[in-house]
Parts: structure tokens; sequence; C-alpha cells
């Protein structure tokens, strides 16, 4: 796997954790899961940002806040209970054809 895949995978680690922690601090009420939150997104926008030297941002971002939607969805259901209608499902397997797409058929994408 090129390196740009490593980075943008921890980007998106990176940002599910701290979008994970910013539903548990409680509107910042929290300091530990505040912390959490500043920590990981400066963390992701770090990776992000190695992640373009190799490929265009809006490829980057697309694949970046794409994972980052379907893998919040996720965790949300499982430790927050919250859980989608049928039209949100649809929507975020959309969300992942684009993704499968644009790493399919991209010359764009660097791989």
């Amino acid at each position: 796997m090129p390196v740009h895949y490593f980075y943008l995978i921890i980007a998106v680690a990176a940002e599910t954790i701290g979008t994970t922690a910013l539903q548990a601090s409680q509107q910042f009420s929290r300091l530990g899961p505040s912390l959490i939150v500043l920590v990981a997104y400066a963390f992701s926008f770090y990776m992000m940002g190695l992640t373009l030297k190799f490929m265009p941002v809006g490829v980057v971002y697309a694949i970046w806040s794409g994972l980052g939607i379907l893998l919040i969805a996720v965790i949300a259901f499982v430790v927050f209970g919250q859980k989608l209608d049928l039209p949100a499902v649809i929507g975020m397997l959309l969300i992942m054809s684009g993704i499968i797409v644009i790493h399919l058929f991209s010359k764009s994408s660097g791989h």
C-alpha cells in the first residue's frame, strides 16, 4: 500500500476518534473527551496534510469525509444507540459507492 494511503487511513481514524469524543464531551462540558477532540482533530489534519503531498485535495477530502461519515454512523449505533432510517442508510451506501469509484477508476487518487 502506498504511504499516502496509510497517512489517509490514520487521518480518518483520528477524525473518527475526535468525533466520537465530541459526542462524549457533552458539548465540551467534560474535560477528558474535550481534550481528546482537540488532539485527535489536530492529528487528523496533520496526517491529511501529509496525504496532500501525493493526492489532490478534492479526492483526499472526499475519501476522508466519506469514510469518516460511515465509521461515525457505525460507532454512533454501537456505542450511543443512535439508529438511522432507510434514507440515511441508502445515502451512506451512495457515499461509499462514490469512494469505491474514486479508488478503482480515478487516476487522481494516486494509486
